[in-house]
């Protein structure tokens, strides 16, 4: 059950990543060509698969166990907890979500503003690698933390590797952004996930024993699961009844907002 819910933290993480990425490649290709969108996307695409090798097998075979746990453990849980904050607040209406179109239409906007170079265009070359390789790295942290903590890193890295070729295969055959993917509801899902993980290995490298072993994942997902329903409830009331703007809540999100 366990390497079942790996695989599928590490989808759904880099379909929520690709989901972004894929709205500026195709804004890029349709406003500066299709030969700099790809070749950008190739690039950072071979870059972080350097990194991945370079990086992935290497903490498995150097780092103690215990002590690769705890410090990944930690990494996760702070890394979920902000996915869960920020979805918390999406979901509350304290933060405005993910709109995929506007993002097209404004990307369109400013890359149609320059004037286009024939050939490779290095506009739409970098904007196409930036666009990738940011919104790729988060997934390779989280494959690199997920698979190095577990000793499944070559089956993380394939959930991961489905998730971005479902994306791809799908935007290509649409031909449009995907903007009606539930981008909120998949974060908030990765974000409990690896929250929880983070959680239990944690409590391993620090030579706790959990009760029920690898099955104390299912109780501990069902527990910030809880904690994410009991917060969004509770912001919701509070802004609700402040019209809604919570006492300090507008300076909190305006920080959100320029840190996202």
């Amino acid at each position: 059950m366990s390497d079942l819910v790996l695989v599928l933290t590490a989808l759904v993480a880099a379909s929520v990543e690709a989901v972004e990425a894929f709205t500026i490649v195709l804004a890029t290709g349709l406003t500066r060509g299709w030969r700099s969108a790809v070749e950008g996307s190739l690039a950072a695409l071979g870059t972080l698969a350097v990194l991945v090798a370079i990086f992935g097998p290497g903490l498995i075979r150097l780092v103690p166990l215990d002590v690769l746990r705890l410090v990944v453990g930690t990494f996760l849980v702070v890394f979920g907890l902000q996915w869960l904050r920020k979805a918390v607040l999406r979901a509350a209406g304290l933060k405005a979500k993910h709109d995929e179109d506007a993002i097209f239409a404004r990307e369109v906007d400013r890359l149609g503003g320059a004037e286009a170079v024939p050939g490779r265009d290095p506009v739409g070359f970098v904007t196409a690698f930036k666009a990738v390789f940011l919104e790729g790295f988060e997934v390779i942290v989280i494959v690199v933390a997920l698979g190095a903590s577990s000793h499944r890193l070559d089956l993380v890295a394939l959930g991961a590797l489905c998730g971005i070729v479902l994306v791809t295969a799908v935007g290509i055959a649409v031909r449009k952004q995907l903007a009606r993917v539930p981008e909120n509801a998949l974060k908030t899902t990765v974000g409990v996930l690896i929250t929880s993980f983070g959680t239990f290995w944690i409590g391993e490298g620090a030579s706790f024993r959990w009760p029920g072993s690898d099955g104390a994942v299912v109780v501990l997902v069902a527990f910030y699961v809880v904690v994410v329903v009991v917060a969004t409830a509770t912001l919701r009331r509070v802004a609700g009844s402040t019209g809604g703007d919570p006492a300090g809540s507008g300076r909190a999100v305006q920080s959100a907002e320029a840190t996202s």
